[in-house]
């Protein structure tokens, strides 16, 4: 298996090779030649391994098809010590329940942090730790984060030996919780940088430090980002997992509705799809930030200033540059490099934006890869909580309303559809109480929590002083 950049570059690259870093040395992002093909007998076959063997083992067979530079035995020890029980609490690790005739919830939430992101970023610890003790090789990794990433990484990589990690976030910007979550963390090897900006400002600095070819290669810098593909690749498993528990045929079409913001969930999906699993629609639900809605309805792919970017109560996806997205349009415009380095290497810096609303393809290629879209808004997310609570005393945060609101837009008969949960209630308790008048229940080891002393550097907006800290505190 040999992976490119979206944008041209022509070399050729392993999994290990393009797992220790982020953006390929043209700015592009990496993908698989090819797609690996899923048939009927194989998916079969995985069903049976989901439901006799477990997650741990689903994950070995989805992974091996994309990962052949770590010996086998090695890689199904990594998925086995990554989803236990223990970890994520219950042995269907993303268990699914129905909730109204025909929409499900697929719980991925489980995990360490309580978040979607450990799914992929408990993997991503146990394969930088490995690869780095393979090469004797030590990591820096720059991410950035509006609220769940940064947690689910850090506790992830925390004590990881040959690893450490500074992440930046908009300051100010995320959840009580989450920000308790990541900055009380004492670790050595873990750095909380809070940006004055938005998320996106955040995401600006890690895309130029990887740019910076020198720097990056001096100081070891990789990412955890969706734009690392490790970690979306993690993320297809949960869709086939999601697929056994929802269906009793291997032909039967389901739907998937994913919250998104920065379209790393969705484009696991789409990946997924694109394997063969039979997938109807992927669903796409925003909110008030809605470049993405505003994309699938029109063509045209505009991000927004920091100015015009909304504080929203789903703040996780309170992005307005979608910078997995690019992966997503290689394949929409037939894999055309040229094209796609056009787009976002030029017109989005030139113009802030892109219209393919003329070519031909948009909307027969939007059909064909199954996508629509839809938004929420902050009294939708409060009224879903409600009725959800209402009718079916369960509580959901607000990024899974959003999926949910619009899931139930696009709902089709005979069509099961699962909509994606991506986080716990508690961590966004302040709108939980004002749709529901109650605190959301809280994991005991989270008690006290925003009570903690806190290890975080408040900075501006500036890729100079991001890289002095990484200066600062690397040999």
């Amino acid at each position: 298996m040999r992976y490119l950049s979206t944008r041209g570059h022509p070399e050729r690259r392993r999994f290990c090779e393009i797992l220790l870093e982020g953006l390929a040395p043209d700015g592009g992002l990496y993908l698989p030649e090819s797609y690996p093909q899923v048939d009927l007998a194989t998916l079969a076959r995985w069903r049976s391994v989901y439901q006799q063997q477990g997650y741990a083992h689903l994950a070995f067979e989805v992974l091996s098809l994309y990962i052949d530079d770590i010996p086998a035995d090695d890689l199904r020890a990594l998925c086995e010590r990554t989803y236990t029980e223990a970890v994520f609490g219950t042995k269907a690790i993303v268990p699914v329940r129905e909730l109204d005739s025909g929409v499900l919830i697929e719980a991925l939430s489980n995990g360490p942090t309580l978040a979607f992101k450990d799914m992929a970023m408990q993997l991503l610890g146990h394969l930088f730790e490995y690869e780095l003790k393979r090469r004797d090789e030590e990591l820096n990794i720059l991410g950035a984060t509006s609220g769940d990433t940064g947690s689910a990484a850090e506790y992830a990589m925390r004590g990881k030996h040959g690893v450490r990690v500074f992440m930046t976030s908009p300051n100010g910007r995320m959840s009580p919780f989450q920000q308790a979550q990541m900055f009380s963390l004492q670790d050595a090897n873990i750095h909380n940088l809070a940006i004055d900006g938005v998320f996106d400002d955040c995401q600006d600095i890690v895309k130029a430090v990887s740019n910076d070819l020198a720097f990056k290669r001096r100081y070891r810098i990789g990412t955890v980002n969706s734009i690392n593909w490790a970690r979306l690749l993690a993320q297809v498993v949960y869709y086939f997992a999601g697929y056994f528990q929802a269906t009793q045929s291997d032909t039967q079409r389901v739907s998937f509705a994913v919250p998104s913001g920065n379209f790393g969930n969705v484009c696991a999906g789409h990946v997924a799809r694109m394997m063969g699993l039979p997938i109807e629609r992927l669903v796409v639900a925003t909110n008030e930030n809605d470049v993405l809605d505003e994309f699938f309805r029109t063509g045209v792919y505009r991000v927004r200033g920091s100015a015009d970017t909304h504080e929203t109560s789903s703040p996780s996806m309170d992005i307005s540059k979608a910078s997995n997205f690019e992966r997503f349009v290689f394949d929409l415009v037939g894999r055309d490099t040229a094209l796609t380095a056009e787009l976002f290497g030029t017109r989005l810096s030139r113009d802030g934006m892109f219209d393919l609303s003329g070519d031909a393809r948009f909307q027969q290629q939007c059909a064909r890869y199954g996508f629509v879209s839809g938004r929420s808004t902050h009294a939708q997310r409060l009224q879903t909580i409600r009725e959800t609570f209402e009718r079916h005393g369960q509580m959901i945060d607000p990024h899974t309303a959003d999926g949910l609101k619009v899931a139930r837009e696009q709902l089709q008969a005979g069509v099961p559809m699962i909509v994606l949960e991506t986080a716990l209630p508690i961590k966004f308790a302040a709108t939980l109480v004002e749709a529901l008048g109650r605190e959301p229940d809280r994991p005991p080891r989270f008690n006290g929590i925003e009570a903690l002393p806190r290890r975080v550097q408040v900075l501006p907006a500036e890729v100079a002083r991001v890289k002095a800290i990484i200066v600062e505190h690397c040999p």
